[in-house]
């Protein structure tokens, strides 16, 4: 009689190879979708918090017949309960007050964003 066969169990070098091809070709696909997708949000959650200041503006000067002076204004009043922060520089004592152009040069008309570089659609942040 012929003595039992030892049977080989595991995975040989071919298909680990093969399995780390895959899984790397996967993450080649994933991985700079997931990087855009956060500049993405960020950008998204800029366009809501000028958004939110803009419209704050406005309510302050539909009930006052003036645009505030300052931002602090704003939460001051209660307008605001507090500065947004920009999500693209992490601050929200980085907006940029556009004053009047009226007569009253003190006061703030809108606000844009104060961070440097440019979205993904190729416009800068601080023209927001």
């Amino acid at each position: 009689m012929m003595a039992p066969q030892k049977q080989n169990r595991g995975f040989t070098l071919i298909e680990l190879l093969v399995v780390l091809a895959i899984v790397a070709t996967l993450l080649s696909i994933v991985a700079p979708r997931y990087v855009h997708q956060t500049d993405r949000a960020k950008e998204a959650a800029l366009k809501a918090n000028l958004s939110v200041l803009r419209r704050a503006l406005d309510e302050h000067y539909s009930d006052t017949g003036k645009y505030p002076e300052n931002l602090s204004a704003l939460t001051e009043q209660h307008y605001l309960r507090a500065l947004p922060v920009d999500p693209v520089t992490n601050r929200s004592d980085s907006w940029v007050p556009v004053p009047g152009t009226d007569e009253d040069d003190k006061t703030i008309i809108d606000v844009k964003s104060g961070a440097q570089g440019k979205a993904l659609d190729g416009t800068e942040f601080s023209s927001w």
